[in-house]
């Protein structure tokens, strides 16, 4: 059989962001495939029973289980792993697993997490109902405020978490600066990547320790699969990955390919989701029934100096809030043809949402004001459309309301 681990390395260090989002990882096949291939297998034949003793205790590498071991999964795996600028990625049925598998793994009973405020719904509600009944203490402060951070650091902190920008008030945080308070008291960091992707900001570049993704949005790109990822060292990396092991919140094989094909193109889409959003947030700031745009790649951004350090690009999620409050947001959003009303993200296809009732509607009155997510907030990822077009199908319903 063909070996073609040389003249084809999987691997490419010295390469640039573009080349290891094409290339990295590909580990072929005897049969010489060029394209990544797909394995949907749920188990493997072993040549012997010692040979299957030694997978399954670990003394040898290689496949064992599918739900742990897999060559599509552990191709996106190392590509990510590569772009993210980590030496391991432990892939996850979702975004959601991927958050689940770093509390498991880096904390227990007793311990303390300290998180922004402003995190995805679903976040909060996985802190505040689930981690709780472990006796895990939770404390939540402004993302921006350094000294709140530092304040609430306790003996007992193993964990800090934050997402930057923020999901929806597209609020920047100063990583670095959270990182050396993190490290200081003998924590971790973990960053929510999730709005940025690696094509716009490595975390770990500015001392996040772990990074987690939900590979659902930007990665796949075209809204088809779910899943996510946590990437950092391979020594943090080791016990999230025998979290997905014993637990199983694991990535199926088709996903995996499905985002490593994502991968590819994600240079060329977030810069393109990027100018699109660009030019939606500068036409919404001149509109009568528009009270604020959050948009981090505008010059009246509060943190756009930190975002031009961070950020290779300002992202294509914004929010904007509208004057009227729940009724007129709902108004722009009904008035809509072209954009689709729902809470997902990262598509080419322009999506819109109102967190107050959707991806934020678990949380209470008091912890969406803390958050300043409003009733008049609507949130747009902006796709790949024409942004004209994008343009016009807002501006039926902002009309109305001027």
């Amino acid at each position: 059989m063909t070996d073609y681990s040389d003249r084809y390395p999987t691997q490419f260090p010295d390469c640039g962001f573009d080349t290891q989002a094409v290339r990295a990882g590909h580990e072929r096949t005897h049969e010489g495939e060029h394209a990544e291939a797909i394995f949907p297998t749920s188990s493997y034949v072993f040549r012997s029973a010692a040979e299957a003793a030694a997978r399954f205790s670990g003394d040898e590498d290689g496949n064992v289980y599918s739900r742990y071991t897999n060559p599509t999964v552990r191709t996106f795996e190392q590509r990510l792993a590569a772009l993210e600028c980590g030496q391991a990625c432990a892939a996850t049925a979702s975004g959601m697993a991927a958050i689940y598998a770093v509390c498991m793994a880096h904390l227990q009973s007793g311990d303390h997490l300290l998180s922004s405020r402003s995190v995805f719904g679903s976040t909060n509600v996985l802190f505040e109902k689930f981690l709780r009944k472990f006796d895990i203490q939770v404390t939540y402060v402004d993302l921006l405020d350094l000294e709140a951070w530092e304040q609430a650091l306790q003996d007992n902190t193993k964990l800090l978490f934050l997402e930057s920008p923020s999901n929806p008030v597209i609020e920047v945080a100063d990583i670095k600066a959270i990182a050396d308070l993190a490290h200081a008291n003998n924590a971790l960091l973990v960053v929510d990547n999730c709005f940025c992707t690696p094509a716009i900001q490595q975390p770990l570049t500015f001392g996040a320790d772990l990074v987690t993704h939900s590979a659902t949005k930007y990665i796949d790109g075209q809204g088809r699969c779910i899943g996510g990822a946590v990437i950092g060292s391979d020594e943090l990396i080791e016990p999230v990955v025998g979290v997905l092991r014993s637990a199983g919140p694991t990535m199926s094989p088709f996903n995996a390919w499905v985002f490593t094909k994502g991968l590819e193109t994600l240079s060329l889409r977030m810069k393109a989701h990027s100018d699109n959003a660009l030019q939606l947030a500068q036409w919404l700031q001149q509109q009568p029934a528009v009270l604020q745009v959050n948009y981090a790649g505008l010059p009246q951004h509060p943190q756009y100096e930190l975002a031009q350090k961070q950020q290779k690009l300002p992202g294509g999620v914004l929010s904007f809030e509208v004057r009227g409050g729940q009724a007129a947001a709902w108004q722009v959003m009904d008035a809509t043809r072209l954009i689709s009303i729902t809470a997902n993200l990262g598509d080419a296809k322009t999506t819109i949402t109102h967190p107050a009732t959707t991806t934020h509607s678990r949380l209470t009155e008091e912890e969406r004001e803390g958050a300043n997510i409003g009733p008049g907030l609507l949130r747009i990822a902006v796709g790949l459309e024409c942004v004209d077009d994008v343009i016009k199908d807002l501006d039926r319903g902002l009309s109305e309301l001027a």
